[in-house]
């Protein structure tokens, strides 16, 4: 059967599988992922009475995300263009670049500070992934 995990306690080790209109409980034991349980995870599993068995995840969620974007270009773009918010547009953060771009417009210049911390950041890696999630190469 196909559904979602609606909810999941990591200390009870205990959730909520949702599919159609039941609803199916489920304990950590009974989860065959190498990755822990997250609320949204569509899984595949199997029922018994109300509870959920051979719990597993769907598909796209077996593998890691690959990395797409650069963090070296970004660190470049935030370095050098960092008070027009470039960097976060390439990222993905469009409401960040904007933010970025009006912050350096109000106040003359002073949000290339903001982009210049952004680039250490960068560079250093405390900033290693992208809008969706995926990390940075």
């Amino acid at each position: 059967m196909i559904g979602h995990i609606e909810s999941y306690d990591p200390d009870a080790q205990t959730g909520l599988v949702k599919s159609a209109d039941n609803s199916y409980t489920f304990h950590l034991d009974d989860w065959i992922a190498q990755v822990p349980p997250d609320q949204g995870d569509d899984v595949d599993f199997e029922v018994e009475g109300t509870i959920a068995r051979k719990i597993n995840l769907v598909g796209a969620y077996l593998t890691p995300p690959k990395a797409v974007k650069y963090k070296y270009v970004a660190g470049a773009l935030a370095l050098f263009l960092g008070f027009t918010g470039l960097h976060r547009f390439y990222l993905g953060f469009y409401w960040l670049g904007i933010a970025q771009l009006a912050l350096t417009a109000v106040t003359v210049g002073y949000g290339a500070l903001w982009g210049f911390l952004e680039a250490v950041l960068l560079f250093t890696g405390n900033i290693n992934k992208d809008a969706k999630g995926r990390p940075l190469k």
